[in-house]
């Protein structure tokens, strides 16, 4: 398999079928081998994937993947990660502000009441560790839960900005808008590993 840089040398660029190619082996490879491993070390491993490798090669990898497919899955739930493991605070606090306005969804994310830094990131780590030792589906579900709690969050934090900072709660609006778009990726993604569809 090409790494980033062989990629970017080559003339022309990769062929888009061939991208997708490589996206939906190296994920498929991993989530099968993972899952047929029981080694802490290996799925330790797994989970810091982003850490280990970067975001740009992950990045290099899945971020073109339609969201209905298996790379695509995978892509935004390391970008999930690594939002929570680079700014847990921020993430702890919209979590507690949709909390109340997402009841449903804070139990199916299973983060604790009133999370702070530790709590959001021991489930971030949690989630993607079920995608290796768990129901992937159930995995895909969890994250799209926080999601939704998180887009509430972000919601309710752009109308205690809007006198204050007008750009800021415009941002956070959108931000909230994505939140809840990767949720419905993500539910979909679910139904889709039910259905033995996700590829």
């Amino acid at each position: 398999m090409l790494d980033p840089v062989q990629a970017e040398e080559l003339p022309g660029g990769l062929d888009p079928a061939v991208r997708s190619q490589v996206a939906h082996t190296t994920a498929a490879a991993l989530v099968h081998h993972g899952r047929a491993n029981e080694d802490p070390d290996v799925l330790a491993r797994l989970i810091a994937l982003v850490e280990t490798e970067g975001l740009d090669v992950v990045a290099a990898l899945w971020s073109d993947a339609p969201a209905a497919t298996l790379p695509g899955a995978l892509w935004r739930l390391y970008v999930l990660r690594e939002w929570v493991r680079r700014d847990p605070g921020t993430v702890a606090d919209r979590y507690r502000l949709g909390v109340g306005a997402a009841p449903v969804h804070e139990v199916v994310a299973g983060v604790a009441d009133a999370p702070g830094p530790a709590d959001v990131r021991a489930v971030a780590d949690a989630v993607l560790s079920g995608v290796y030792t768990g129901d992937l589906d159930v995995a895909l579900e969890r994250a799209a839960s926080f999601c939704r709690v998180l887009a509430a969050g972000a919601a309710f934090d752009a109308d205690h900005l809007d006198t204050v900072d007008p750009g800021g709660a415009v941002r956070l609006t959108h931000g909230a808008a994505s939140l809840v778009r990767t949720a419905e990726e993500l539910e979909h993604a679910a139904a889709l590993w039910r259905a033995g569809r996700l590829e």
